[in-house]
């Protein structure tokens, strides 16, 4: 993980975890040094950011929690979890993270959105964490747009409809363009 990375706590205890200042790139060019062997790890993120372990749902978040602190996106487009003994490719079906709350502080120009993960993970919305509205219909059965936010590094989180239904509200119109205001920058919404 990368300095930015270590910025991103627990919302709800504030606490970093062991592994928030492991370089996982680094990890993995380590492995690739060592030869040691790639493996598919039979774990699967849904759409809705919920994890599963051979078909079965991982109800323990603490779990959840720490394989997501292992989870990267390399170069190769595949997700990865990585530990210093191991690494193997996991599916995603979307993104690794799901938003569903939104929290909003000032207004304006000077507004601040912080949007939560399902796993407690806070980040504001802003030039470190942009806003990305797909249009892509592969990506959304239901040929509505899909909006993203970037985490950390190259994974993102998509962002509930309830959750894109409250940035709606907020926004305004700039150049033409209807988008939400947040760190001093122009989120577009289309």
């Amino acid at each position: 993980m990368t300095a930015e990375t270590s910025k991103n706590t627990s919302a709800k205890t504030g606490k970093k975890t062991k592994f928030d200042q492991v370089d996982l790139a680094n990890l993995a060019l380590k492995h690739d040094q060592k030869g040691t062997q790639a493996q598919h790890f039979d774990m699967r993120i849904d759409a809705m950011g919920q994890w599963y372990h051979q078909g079965g749902l991982i109800k323990r978040q603490t779990l959840v929690k720490l394989f997501a602190n292992l989870l990267t996106k390399l170069g190769d487009g595949q997700y990865w979890l990585i530990t210093p003994a191991e690494r193997g490719v996991i599916e995603v079906e979307d993104a690794p993270f799901f938003v569903n709350r939104l929290d909003v502080s000032g207004s304006g120009q000077g507004q601040q959105i912080t949007l939560t993960t399902t796993l407690d993970d806070a980040v504001v919305l802003g030039a470190a964490h942009p806003l990305r509205v797909s249009q892509n219909p592969a990506q959304g059965a239901d040929g509505q747009p899909r909006p993203y936010v970037s985490i950390r590094g190259d994974l993102e989180a998509l962002i509930a409809r309830s959750v894109f239904y409250e940035l709606a509200e907020l926004a305004v119109e700039e150049d033409g363009r209807f988008g939400v205001w947040s760190d001093g920058m122009f989120h577009l919404l289309d």
